[in-house]
């Protein structure tokens, strides 16, 4: 027992060492004291490995010193993480000895048992984290680095276990590490939770990639020494690496273009990293490079995409383009500072200004207080439609960047911008093409909504909006409608005003059907004693769709007086017509809404009174 203790006190003096040369001696003291509360606290408390717990608490702090780079508080708050959790010890206990800020950090990273749950003590535990965000993004650091070690150490775990937290991860705190710029977290999560929730995927896809980097290894080293020696020659100092996908993102890109592993393109990318002094240089060095490299190699049209000038929302920068290789394949390139890589690896812990934690804050605030308080919609719903893998930037007429999930519709544009324009959007021109809303976006279209007053929303646009925001505007523009009484059989599809018979069910609903419905003269032999009488009269908020039928002798204008006979006297909007000539007999049918089986009726009257006209009747669509 005392040979464990003695190899932990050794490998904690590693990290110690470590941040003795960052550290104050007062705050070394401090994180010093935490290790020994946390160690005899976790004392001979034990791991589903067997080992000492106080390894957890070890590794969690060296992931927050050392991969996170934060300060003496977190440092602390990561070593002392589970007390509350698991030991005697309590919140108060943590402040006496630490004070108010880690007490704060650890209460924010302590899940709170509660004898019942809104939902689950899953989503709870996910509220209770991103709630926490609104105040400081470095509790969610401690949770992410937390969730990383319980990842990397998973197999001691049960398979229902493992599946659990795998797709924990996979769900909420990889997109989570996304949006808060942590690429490396969140590619090792998604890695991890893969690994473990499908194995043989896995590890088939890792063995492919080993073969992909042995026989294209003298390919690309001859590449980037090509490369390289062009940027020595014009004395741009830069250094090159390969970097190769992982066995998750090529599993997303396989199921995303449905190909097999052989014809999936990025597989790696080139990285070409260089030094700079502030954010204007980089600029310049970046397309100096940029030129020097298109001077000797065939640059793929429409393939550059600069991340410098217009970040993604998650703060990435770098300019990437894609370069002919001389055996005649495509590489992808990453142009890169020192900066802007260590800022990928970091993200909102990176550059610790009070401005830059502000910006990262800001970020979530009006998203998650949204998400946290809106009970139209579920909880994790609203959150992992907000912290989506990817995103685009799109624009409006005005050169004002708009950025939205990728696959985001000109809807999604609207409804970001203003909701009002959301609810009253017509058609949308993208990049001055005349488009329907619901017309999928791609990064830099330039986009503008066409509105009107009159407009409201269709109830298929929920099922073609990504963000959060658009279906939040549309939820509540459903729920504040007013709602049909009865249920239309789906049969006879009965209008106000016709003649018509009510069936109750066990819940108190009622589905109306004409008495002529042959579904109503079945049901009323079998279960006479539901039937109610109902009175279905006409309300100027519902419209139901009608077709009328159409036909006549063809002469000049016909069709205009049969459109003018609906839209101008009556002031009915058209949704379909279609139109058919043969021998000089014209055969139409025409699409649109009605208030009652009166209108209908008076429009089909008026139609029939029409010149050429020789029948005119109402078919049943539903």
């Amino acid at each position: 027992m005392e040979a464990n203790a003695d190899a932990l006190d050794q490998s904690v003096q590693g990290l110690f060492s470590h941040l003795e040369s960052r550290m104050s001696p007062e705050n070394m003291k401090r994180i010093v004291a935490a290790y020994q509360l946390a160690k005899e606290a976790h004392k001979g408390q034990k791991r589903k490995s067997g080992e000492p717990y106080i390894i957890h608490p070890i590794a969690v702090a060296r992931i927050v010193a050392e991969e996170f780079e934060l300060g003496a508080n977190p440092i602390m708050a990561a070593f002392l993480h589970d007390v509350v959790e698991d030991t005697p010890y309590t919140l108060d206990d943590i402040r006496e000895r630490f004070g108010d800020d880690v007490a704060f950090l650890v209460g924010v990273v302590t899940k709170q048992k509660k004898a019942e749950y809104d939902q689950s003590q899953q989503i709870d535990n996910y509220r209770q984290i991103l709630a926490s965000v609104r105040f400081d993004v470095r509790a969610i650091l401690i949770k992410l680095a937390d969730r990383l070690h319980n990842m990397r150490t998973l197999e001691s775990m049960r398979p229902d276990k493992q599946m659990k937290i795998a797709g924990e991860t996979d769900y909420f705190y990889a997109p989570l590490a996304n949006r808060l710029g942590m690429y490396h977290v969140k590619t090792e999560l998604e890695n991890l939770s893969f690994r473990f929730r499908c194995p043989r995927e896995y590890y088939l896809l890792e063995g492919l990639i080993e073969k992909e980097k042995a026989a294209n290894e003298d390919r690309i080293n001859s590449f980037l020494r090509k490369m390289e020696a062009f940027l020595t020659e014009n004395h741009i100092q830069a250094r090159t690496e390969i970097r190769y996908r992982m066995p998750y993102n090529i599993w997303r890109k396989m199921n995303s273009m449905e190909c097999d592993f052989q014809h999936v393109d990025g597989k790696h990318y080139v990285r070409i990293i260089y030094e700079a002094a502030d954010v204007q240089e980089e600029k310049k060095i970046s397309l100096q490079i940029y030129s020097v490299l298109t001077d000797h190699f065939k640059e793929k049209p429409g393939s550059v995409s600069n991340y410098i000038n217009a970040p993604k929302e998650n703060g990435y920068q770098s300019f990437h383009l894609k370069l002919l290789c001389e055996n005649g394949s495509w590489e992808e390139i990453h142009i890169s500072s020192e900066r802007m890589v260590r800022n990928s690896r970091l993200g909102c812990a990176a550059e610790r200004t009070e401005s830059n934690l502000k910006g990262w804050l800001d970020k979530f605030k009006s998203v998650l207080q949204d998400v946290a308080y809106n009970n139209e919609m579920d909880y994790m719903d609203g959150v992992t439609s907000s912290f989506y893998n990817d995103d685009i930037m799109v624009f409006t007429t005005e050169g004002k960047g708009i950025i939205l999930p990728k696959g985001a519709t000109a809807l999604d544009f609207a409804y970001e911008i203003e909701g009002q324009m959301g609810d009253q959007a017509m058609y949308a021109r993208i990049n001055g093409k005349l488009s329907s809303v619901k017309t999928e976006l791609h990064r830099g279209d330039c986009v503008e909504i066409g509105m009107d007053a009159q407009s409201k929303p269709d109830k298929d646009w929920l099922d073609c909006v990504k963000t959060y925001k658009a279906k939040r505007y549309l939820r509540q523009f459903f729920h504040d409608q007013p709602v049909l009484k009865y249920i239309r059989c789906a049969c006879c599809h009965p209008l106000p005003g016709d003649e018509v018979i009510g069936f109750k069910d066990e819940n108190g609903k009622i589905t109306l059907h004409t008495r002529n419905c042959a579904a109503a003269i079945c049901q009323a032999s079998r279960q006479g004693d539901s039937i109610v009488a109902v009175s279905f009269e006409a309300d100027n908020q519902f419209l139901y769709p009608v077709r009328v039928q159409i036909r006549g002798v063809d002469r000049y204008h016909i069709l205009s007086d049969v459109v003018e006979c609906i839209t101008d006297k009556l002031r009915l909007s058209i949704d379909c017509l279609h139109t058919e000539t043969i021998d000089r007999i014209v055969e139409c049918y025409v699409d649109f809404k009605v208030h009652s089986r009166n209108e209908l009726d008076n429009v089909i009257t008026l139609i029939g009174s029409i010149e050429g006209v020789d029948e005119a009747y109402g078919i049943n669509i539903g």
